[in-house]
């Protein structure tokens, strides 16, 4: 009799290859029951930003994601660009209180950046793989409204131009976006809280808008891109990151923070105290980050989480 031998060898070779890849997608399963159907706000910026592979991977990720029924809200800053325009305009880059100093010409430049140049090539990233990213602004339709910010240094007022502080938040266009199965990239460019001031707009960091969308949008989770692992434990001390705390917890932390990271845990305890089931800060700089926290098991970077019952009182006893 005449065995065929590649007949034998063929389900072996299958299961070797092919196991590890269910493996995998079984292993994301209860991740994607949890989270189908939920919003989850996005904010984009670091490494992820600069770095062609990372921008290709961040896109990869957030189409996933709408594939696989969530429905992404990417918000995004533009640092770096900034600083870079501004430069090629013969215009001083200034941070006072850990924000950009935005004079009036300098928000011009910053508007131009923002809506012209991040956002027309983040959505052209994420409709590479279908007609789904529509760019927008703080501005469109009233999304986010703002005020002038005047942050106090050393017990005294200062003056950094058109930096901003939300006052008000409108999620009618994004909602639509969504129910239209859309993913919203939103400039963190407020409108002015003066409608006799039609002129008026403001330069808003943009952790604290995606903090404020994913509150408003009564988010599952919010994920902030950056540029380190996580929340370190004791740093400089301890490279150790904190893969989970609470928001009480995170509070007594803030004092303690480098001035990069305050915003952003800023925005995460604000969340979180705010309807937010999750905020996530993730190293933007390891591809495919967001499919990883998201689908996976161990997840990485910190995950922070609203007090239990009992907690917050606690806390401010202490």
């Amino acid at each position: 009799m005449t065995v065929n031998h590649s007949e034998e060898r063929t389900p072996s070779t299958r299961k070797h290859t092919a196991l590890p890849k269910a493996r995998i997608l079984i292993e994301a399963l209860p991740w994607l029951t949890r989270h189908h159907g939920r919003t989850v706000v996005i904010k984009f910026g670091g490494n992820a930003m600069v770095n062609e592979e990372l921008k290709a991977a961040f896109a990869q990720d957030v189409v996933f994601l709408r594939h696989a029924g969530l429905k992404p809200v990417v918000v995004h800053g533009g640092g770096p660009q900034i600083s870079a325009a501004l430069d090629r305009h013969g215009i001083v880059s200034e941070f006072k209180a850990g924000l950009r100093v935005t004079s009036e010409d300098a928000m011009d430049v910053v508007r131009m950046v923002l809506a012209g140049q991040v956002q027309r090539e983040l959505v052209g990233l994420l409709n590479q793989h279908g007609p789904l990213a529509v760019g927008l602004t703080g501005e469109d339709a009233h999304t986010i409204t703002a005020t002038k910010h005047t942050p106090e240094i050393d017990g005294e007022p200062v003056d950094i131009g058109r930096v901003g502080e939300i006052t008000a938040i409108d999620t009618g266009a994004i909602e639509a976006l969504l129910a239209d199965g859309r993913i919203p990239v939103v400039s963190s460019i407020a409108r002015s809280q003066d409608d006799g001031d039609s002129g008026h707009v403001y330069n808003v960091n943009a952790d604290t808008a995606a903090a404020a969308l994913a509150a408003a949008l009564g988010a599952e989770t919010l994920m902030v891109l950056t540029d380190v692992e996580g929340l370190y434990e004791d740093w400089p001390d301890s490279d150790e990151v904190i893969s989970r705390l609470t928001a009480s917890e995170l509070e007594k932390l803030l004092p303690d923070l480098s001035a990069g990271m305050v915003p952003k845990m800023e925005g995460c305890l604000h969340a979180v105290r705010n309807g937010v089931t999750t905020a996530r800060v993730i190293d933007g700089r390891v591809q495919h980050s967001i499919l990883l926290e998201i689908f996976t098991d161990e997840g990485i970077g910190t995950m922070v989480v609203p007090d239990e019952p009992g907690d917050e009182q606690e806390g401010e006893a202490a």
